[in-house]
């Protein structure tokens, strides 16, 4: 009996296996017109009396309150002519970026065909992490010196669980968040259900986005955070059914188990071995069994209440 059920899951597993290879040959074949604008680079070289040409050029990106003098103050500030040569230095060569995105917008049209290709323009912001990557639909604005590495002198005194993911491997993460955020309907109740569902999804579209890349990577997680969540799922979840939280709408269950914070709060002990965003962990998971359980296209999961996902996925924990 053993050796037939081991025997179904590896012709399932192989099945799985040839028809995610199939949806990866189509994809790859999907054409998209991705132009990258090196906006710092330009800005970085623009000489005060070429002011006028740069703002004519990217009118968008000269807020009409700021007069003139403001953009030549900054073009020889010290501060900024630092931030111009570190970004220069770590991104002197974008190809890398530039691939990743690419294929990043060939899953968008694949999954979304009406998906409309923006135009990336790298920037910088004087470190405004809150804001490392914007997505406006017809734009994809990156601040590169959100990207400089961990360890960057001017992430100096940021606390850890901020700058982890301050490292160029993260744009694309970052970006494929960003734009997952405009296509999955925010939380349909205040319940902490509702609000792990809604970013079970992102991170779950995340996934369909990024395939290539370790999924640690992609929900932000260090190696060692992500196996204290694959090995803590179980107790996890049992701690949430157990102290009634599923149904709960206090609104700090949100910061305990769904924002980045240094770690999850249970108020136990293991707290400080634990990782922020644990909530998301466990909604991608019920997402993730609700897929696997029902035969139902991506789209429509995304709009798809969380209680019935729930209803329907009949999570069980890894144990």
């Amino acid at each position: 009996m053993l050796k037939k059920i081991l025997f179904f899951i590896t012709i399932i597993s192989v099945v799985s296996c040839n028809n995610q290879s199939e949806t990866e040959e189509k994809i790859d074949r999907i054409d998209v017109d991705l132009k990258v604008i090196r906006f710092e680079q330009e800005f970085a070289s623009t000489k005060p009396q070429q002011l006028p040409e740069l703002k004519q050029k990217y009118p968008f990106l000269f807020p009409v309150q700021f007069p003139d003098s403001v953009w030549i103050d900054k073009l020889s500030d010290t501060l900024q002519l630092e931030i111009n040569q570190a970004v220069e230095d770590e991104f002197s060569n974008f190809t890398n970026q530039e691939d990743e995105l690419y294929a990043l917008f060939q899953h968008m049209k694949y999954y979304f065909p009406e998906f409309e290709v923006p135009v990336v323009i790298t920037v910088t912001s004087e470190v405004d992490y809150k804001n490392k990557i914007i997505y406006t639909g017809d734009y994809l604005f990156i601040s590169l010196d959100t990207y400089l590495g961990t360890d960057h002198r001017f992430y100096t005194g940021l606390q850890e669980y901020l700058k982890k993911n301050f490292n160029k491997d993260q744009i694309v993460v970052d970006a494929a968040e960003e734009i997952s955020k405009k296509y999955v309907p925010g939380p349909d109740s205040r319940t902490f259900l509702s609000h792990m569902v809604y970013y079970g999804k992102i991170q779950y579209l995340k996934e369909m986005l990024l395939p290539m890349l370790d999924p640690a990577r992609r929900i932000g997680y260090t190696e060692e955070e992500f196996n204290f969540a694959e090995n803590n799922e179980s107790q996890i979840w049992r701690y949430f059914v157990e102290n009634e939280l599923i149904y709960d709408t206090d609104n700090q269950l949100q910061t305990r188990f769904l924002f980045p914070a240094p770690f999850s709060k249970f108020y136990l002990q293991l707290d400080a071995e634990s990782p922020a965003r644990l909530g998301q962990y466990i909604g991608l998971k019920i997402v993730k069994a609700y897929m696997e359980k029902n035969d139902i296209s991506l789209d429509r999961m995304l709009n798809t209440s969380a209680e019935e996902i729930f209803n329907k996925a009949n999570f069980k924990p890894k144990k």
